[in-house]
């Protein structure tokens, strides 16, 4: 006993006893092997004698079955000795025994368990088994080599163990006619396990090294028994080495090591359920249940009025829902309790509970599609409701109403629309996301209208400040004088006071927050200001011509708004500055935004820079060298309130004096003109000169009235040419143009004079009505065509007007 130190590793409860391994590993010292050792197991039926087997073959000291006591479990659990005078160092396990009356049928776990133990830890197994079991399937531990395969190999990485059959009591049958029976049903028990996808072709003797030993009886035949184990106990001798019974040895653990990989592979064991097998009588109920709970869920998806709610709900919310699924789930579950009512009471529970849960899972996407219909129909109520309640009551005392009345019917109501009445009895589901749902959607209805109705009282004192703003703005601006500003300012507080005053008033009635409401009415003051900015802004772009329709109003318009005639008279140049002031008054009140009282110097700086740097007299120096203008910023003015920069102001000066100096030049032209056609006689002290020197001459013609014929011929004719040639209009374009012109026109005009005298000779002198047609012809117009009346021989007569073209101003033509 003190040699083989045996010592109970595994208990009959399954526990581990890691105190005595530990202690046993010092006993024999296991932790100077290294990896010389071998670890041997033995598997097999209660009492067939494994624990004698081991005794003999291996010196040590199981407990062993007393035969004349009776049959009946000797070995709780698995226990570990150390072999006697083999080496190397041996460890010995003795498995408890299967198919023990002990543990009954409902407890199969722990001889499984058992089994993959010692297969994960071995390198040799010892399945011990009668001789007549052989071809048997219980006997032969068939359903455990299979079950412990199958977990083994998806549960550690298998090494290549030695499987060693022991026949006990051998018969009279040859082992060589035994050996390939049990090798076949070792191989047709490897080729039925599933196997993991990179062992699916992997053969059996990859992983076990199937061994066969025949022993005879050791109760009939003691001495050959012995002779026979003895012979065996040879083959564990350096069972380690190079074609040792151990075989290879991949994967092995250093002995110091086996006490913590031990503990980890019945750790792993205990923890897989797939060993836990239940007893036949459960597996009965478990099958049986679950067949008639999956018959009860196809007569529950086949019944026809569960179908036609399926298909209902579907489309429309479905008053009574929950009273009539609740009704065939009853029925249901009635069904399953009388036909399962024999089974195992904990399998018909639990399959029950599984039926329910299955049946529940059917009715869920139907009880939710309810619930989204009874939000909607529940929400298109509400609405209804608040848009009426609206007509009667203020907003927010509407609203603050019409939510909880509607949330109450929902929750707790007795109608048709509630949750009560979608209630299913089997189950309480949580419809608190429904609820949820449903308030976050009637908040948000509600905060749409609000807003929607907010929107529309603020754009109609919008429009009203707009409207009340917009023209006197423009008109104001259009006037542009040192008043203009602060008018539009007084106008901009007093209407938007106005304003502000109707919206507080409107927006009593939602309830708004303090500071929500102040936003509100900063706004509208915010839209007051950029309506008016926004009108500056736009006649700021048109102020170009503004300009020139202020210009030439007061250039061609007199005092009392009638068109100017330059008679001569006019002083055009102060007329000119007059009007060119006040376009440059338009340019500086349009220059920047002045909605606050700040003062600028905007006016004093164009009226420097533009109006009096055209004076003559202008000689200061500081003036021409630094020029006012030459900048992007108005002094004391911000950025965001200026509407024109300085120097686009004096592009703009630039451009209003290039397009106005045209009227200014038709002006004086006009005026030089009239000069000229009112000056056709000579001055007075001319006149008398001539009176004087021509007085002999005048006496001449009275004394000789044929000169007076020659004389008056002569002007006839000279005043043909000047009509017919247009002289006095030539000379408007310049001595030098005139002549050059008349030069090229005298002598046609002189041919078309002689033709028409030749051709009214020659027409009969009974034509007087034909002639006085010609005479009563138009005269020639500005367009260049040219006429004359030209009466018939010597009395022929050329008409014109002796009063010039008056000239008046473009505006007045």
């Amino acid at each position: 006993m003190d040699a083989c130190f045996s010592t109970q590793l595994i208990d009959g409860d399954g526990v581990f006893n890691v105190s005595g391994l530990e202690h046993f590993m010092k006993e024999v010292r296991l932790g100077e092997c290294g990896l010389s050792y071998a670890v041997v197991s033995i598997m097999g039926p209660q009492s067939s004698g494994k624990s004698t087997l081991l005794n003999h073959l291996f010196g040590t000291n199981f407990r062993e079955m007393d035969a004349f006591r009776g049959r009946s479990q000797t070995t709780k659990g698995i226990w570990l000795a150390k072999a006697q005078n083999i080496e190397p160092c041996t460890l010995v396990m003795d498995l408890e025994g299967t198919d023990g009356r002990e543990r009954g049928e409902d407890d199969t776990a722990f001889e499984k368990q058992s089994a993959l133990f010692a297969l994960a830890v071995s390198d040799i197994v010892l399945i011990n088994m009668w001789c007549h079991d052989i071809g048997r399937e219980q006997a032969a531990n068939k359903p455990l080599l299979k079950t412990v395969f199958q977990v083994m190999m998806r549960l550690f990485s298998p090494r290549k163990t030695t499987l060693l059959f022991v026949i006990r009591d051998k018969s009279r049958t040859p082992l060589e006619n035994l050996e390939p029976i049990l090798r076949e049903d070792i191989q047709k028990i490897w080729d039925s396990v599933p196997k993991p996808h990179a062992h699916k072709e992997t053969p059996l003797s990859e992983f076990f090294d199937v061994q066969v030993v025949a022993l005879s009886s050791y109760e009939e035949k003691e001495e050959l028994f012995k002779q026979q184990v003895s012979d065996l106990r040879d083959r564990f001798q350096h069972s380690i080495a190079p074609g040792g019974l151990a075989g290879d040895r991949r994967g092995v653990v250093p002995a110091s090591g086996f006490s913590f990989s031990s503990q980890q592979f019945w750790k792993v064991i205990k923890e897989n359920k797939d060993l836990d097998l239940p007893a036949h009588k459960v597996m009965v109920a478990t099958v049986r249940c679950e067949e008639i709970g999956n018959e009860k869920v196809a007569s529950f998806t086949a019944d026809e009025e569960w179908q036609q709610f399926e298909e209902a709900v579907q489309h429309d919310y479905c008053p009574g829902f929950g009273k009539k699924i609740s009704s065939l789930l009853d029925r249901c579950l009635s069904e399953y309790d009388m036909e399962a009512i024999y089974f195992d009471e904990g399998v018909r529970s639990s399959k029950r509970q599984q039926l329910e849960s299955k049946l529940l899972q059917l009715v869920n996407p139907a009880y939710q599609s309810l619930m989204g219909h009874l939000r909607t129909k529940t929400l298109e109520a509400f609405k209804e409701s608040f848009d009426k309640a609206l007509e009667k009551e203020g907003f927010a005392a509407a609203a603050r109403d019409c939510t909880q009345t509607f949330l109450e019917k929902f929750d707790k109501g007795s109608e048709a629309y509630s949750l009560t009445d979608a209630a299913i009895q089997q189950v309480n589901w949580d419809t608190s996301k429904v609820k949820d749902k449903l308030k976050r959607d009637i908040e948000a209805h509600v905060a749409s209208v609000r807003a929607t109705k907010l929107s529309e009282v603020c754009a109609k004192y919008e429009a009203q400040l707009t409207k009340a703003l917009a023209e006197p703005v423009e008109a104001l601006l259009d006037s542009a004088s040192e008043d203009t500003w602060p008018a539009i300012r007084k106008l901009l507080e007093r209407e938007t006071k106005a304003a502000v005053i109707g919206l507080e008033s409107a927006v009593t009635s939602f309830e708004l927050d303090e500071a929500t409401e102040k936003e509100l009415l900063m706004k509208l003051e915010k839209h007051g200001k950029s309506v008016v900015e926004s009108k500056a802004k736009e006649e700021a772009g048109r102020v170009l011509i503004r300009m020139k329709d202020r210009f030439s109003t007061l250039f061609s318009r007199d005092a009392d708004s009638m068109p100017r005639v330059w008679t001569g008279k006019e002083d055009i140049k102060a007329i000119t500055k007059t009007a060119r002031s006040a376009s440059m008054k338009l340019l500086s009140t349009m220059a920047a935004i002045r909605l606050e009282e700040d003062g600028d110097n905007i006016e004093n700086t164009l009226s420097l820079a533009l109006v009096d740097a055209g004076r003559p007299g202008t000689t200061d120096r500081s003036i021409q060298l630094s020029d006012p203008l030459a900048s992007s910023s108005w002094e004391r003015v911000p950025e965001e309130k200026t509407l024109i920069t300085p120097v686009q102001c004096k592009n703009l000066w630039r451009q209003f004096k290039a397009e106005t100096e045209y009227t200014v030049t038709q002006a004086i032209a006009a005026q030089e003109a009239n000069k000229r056609n009112n000056n056709w006689l000579p001055p007075p002290w001319a006149l008398a000169a001539m009176a004087i020197l021509g007085f002999n001459e005048f006496m001449t013609l009275l004394r000789n009235p044929l000169y007076l014929l020659v004389i008056f011929v002569v002007y006839l004719v000279g005043k043909a040419i000047w009509v017919q040639s247009e002289i006095g209009r030539e000379f408007q374009h310049g001595f030098l143009p005139a002549i050059l012109s008349l030069s090229t026109k005298f002598v046609p005009t002189i041919m078309n004079i002689l033709k028409r005298l030749a051709d009214e000779g020659q027409r009969p002198a009974a034509a007087p009505e034909r002639q006085r047609e010609m005479e009563l012809q138009p005269k020639s117009t500005r367009n260049g065509s040219s006429y004359s009346n030209v009466t018939s021989a010597g009395s022929s007569s050329v008409t014109t007007s002796e009063i010039g073209p008056e000239y008046s101003s473009p505006v007045a033509q």
